[in-house]
């Protein structure tokens, strides 16, 4: 269970941390002190729900077709590369992540606006129900992998509120972001290798 838990750890912490529109949001939520806490927790429960989805119903699905495994398992490590790919690109061409303040808004805004960004980005539902879901299936531990997927997504948003003055100055930083963008990179690679050579279904 602890490999595939740390599989899940690595694999969701690549796929969730990157610039854009959500994590914008989250740490400019944690910067105005503005019902942080409540969105970190609406996205890590909105992840929660579709890894939960993607890897008992997809990932289920999945493992009782023999052929479609095998598919999950290419697949997955070809789009994990091309993920640690655009990461490189990304690290060549690094921005920072700002926060901007704006007026202030009610807690049913925030809410609306939080479940927005989640949501509303096709993203999520290719790494959560599809490729997260594929790549649980193939493991010892499906359980083990969403729970270290979905303990990733918890760290990291709670985290971008809980620190976010702290975090602001260094995630504004295109520096900063290189590096992350670099370790993503590995961190991606390294699992498609571990998924293309079988050593992860061990």
């Amino acid at each position: 269970m602890w490999s595939s838990l740390f599989h899940g750890l690595v694999v969701g912490a690549g796929l969730i941390i990157a610039i854009g529109a959500q994590n914008a949001f989250v740490l400019n939520q944690g910067l105005r002190r503005e019902h942080g806490y409540l969105v970190a927790a609406l996205c890590a429960l909105c992840d929660w729900l579709l890894i939960a989805l993607g890897v008992l119903g997809v990932g289920t699905l999945l493992a009782q077709q023999p052929a479609l495994i095998a598919v999950a398992r290419w697949g997955g490590a070809l789009f994990l590369a091309w993920q640690a790919g655009l990461a490189l690109r990304r690290a060549g061409a690094a921005q920072g992540l700002v926060g901007r303040g704006t007026t202030p808004r009610s807690r049913r805004v925030v809410v609306l606006t939080t479940l927005a960004v989640t949501l509303l980005n096709p993203q999520v539902y290719l790494d959560t129900l599809l490729l997260l879901g594929a790549i649980g299936a193939l493991q010892p531990s499906p359980v083990g992998f969403m729970v270290g997927a979905a303990l990733a997504s918890c760290v990291w948003f709670f985290g971008l509120v809980g620190a976010a003055a702290w975090l602001a100055p260094r995630l504004a930083s295109p520096g900063t972001w290189r590096l992350i963008d670099l370790g993503i990179a590995a961190m991606l690679g390294w699992v498609a290798w571990q998924l293309a050579s079988g050593a992860m279904l061990a």
